[in-house]
């Protein structure tokens, strides 16, 4: 039975380019979990590739068919916006995965498909330096929404407590102030955790 690493971390710790890289390393040979959302498409994002981007309804209609593994709803300026993974086919029981979460999604994953099958990669960074790169990145937004940039910014910080990063039970994290030597020991730590 094969692994799901679950890329987790603040907003703006790098998760999407060291979730590009690992994805592309063809000696990992990682499949690509992609997530749903409601939240309105970015720029840039294409719908199938970061996100499968659909309506409440569709949200709803799946869940009434028990296809939801998990789901987070955030209440949001601009509305509630809802994450989640569904049992849709993507996840074979062979096979090696890859996928950005959250310490809640990471969870329900585990309960899902089993604690041995989920692998955490939690990445960390300074607080200044993810929030002049959340800023740089909402500049290039055709509609910057600053207060929802805002909002998650300061989310984070309950959401990954040291509290409920311990609770997880996860104790290696990767720094992410470096990319190319953060990517080389998150990618020594999926290979070993691969031969296992």
């Amino acid at each position: 039975m094969g692994k799901i690493i679950c890329l987790m971390g603040k907003s703006s710790t790098g998760k999407d380019t060291i979730f590009k890289s690992l994805l592309s390393d063809k000696d990992l040979g990682l499949k690509k979990i992609v997530p749903y959302t409601t939240r309105p498409i970015r720029a840039g994002e294409r719908n199938g590739v970061e996100y499968f981007f659909r309506s409440e309804e569709d949200f709803l209609q799946l869940k009434a068919r028990g296809r939801i593994i998990e789901d987070r709803e955030y209440h949001t300026f601009h509305g509630l916006w809802r994450y989640f993974v569904a049992d849709d086919g993507q996840i074979e029981d062979s096979g090696n995965y890859i996928m950005i979460g959250t310490l809640e999604a990471y969870r329900h994953l585990q309960d899902y498909f089993g604690t041995e099958r989920v692998l955490p990669v939690m990445i960390e960074l300074d607080d200044g330096d993810r929030l002049q790169r959340a800023l740089n990145r909402e500049r290039r937004q055709e509609s910057p929404k600053y207060e929802e940039m805002c909002r998650r910014f300061l989310a984070d910080s309950e959401d990954f407590s040291e509290e409920k990063i311990l609770s997880a039970g996860i104790t290696k994290r990767f720094v992410n102030s470096d990319l190319k030597q953060c990517l080389c020991q998150i990618r020594n730590y999926i290979e070993l955790s691969l031969k296992e």
